[in-house]
């Protein structure tokens, strides 16, 4: 907890774009804190869709209407942690979908504990229904010009789809 007594978690991730899954992390991590706190950052080893500032409003929009009063959207381009500590968090909410992400994130938490101990990792299982819902795969069905409604809210479809559309798809075999 932090000085004044609330109770601050972050979950970070780069939301490209933001899924119905992240969704349902974000409604089941608010009920665990006082404020929730969704850092949008970037990271080297991925190929956004979307700019920052993109992502950072697709997200504020999908915050809106989910009606959490004490979830807030901030961009941020540093290690994880020292955002958190920036932030008066103490803890790091994360989301599980499979043993791959397990692996990753076991690994991450162990590191980021070396980096604060005070910072606790929470693992989130995701809902079985959107388990199998991951970014990348949405970027890709859309760009190769399949379905993503039931991957994605009806507002961030349309912002996929545009960018498809001024992509270019991908093929359509």
């Amino acid at each position: 907890m932090t000085a004044g007594g609330e109770r601050i978690g972050v979950y970070p991730g780069t939301f490209d774009p933001i899924t119905l899954g992240h969704a349902d992390i974000i409604r089941r991590g608010a009920k665990l804190v006082d404020r929730l706190i969704i850092g949008v950052t970037t990271n080297p080893s991925k190929n956004p869709m979307f700019s920052p500032d993109e992502r950072i409003a697709m997200v504020n929009r999908e915050v809106a209407a989910l009606n959490l009063d004490n979830v807030e959207v901030v961009g941020f381009h540093a290690l994880l942690m020292r955002f958190a500590e920036r932030q008066g968090a103490s803890m790091i909410v994360r989301g599980l979908r499979a043993v791959a992400d397990f692996e990753y994130e076991y690994q991450m938490a162990g590191m980021n504990q070396q980096l604060n101990a005070k910072i606790e990792t929470v693992f989130l299982m995701a809902d079985v229904s959107l388990q199998p819902i991951a970014s990348k795969l949405v970027k890709e069905i859309a760009l190769f010009g399949g379905e993503i409604a039931r991957f994605v809210s009806p507002a961030v479809k349309a912002d996929v789809l545009a960018r498809v559309e001024s992509l270019g798809r991908l093929g359509d075999y």
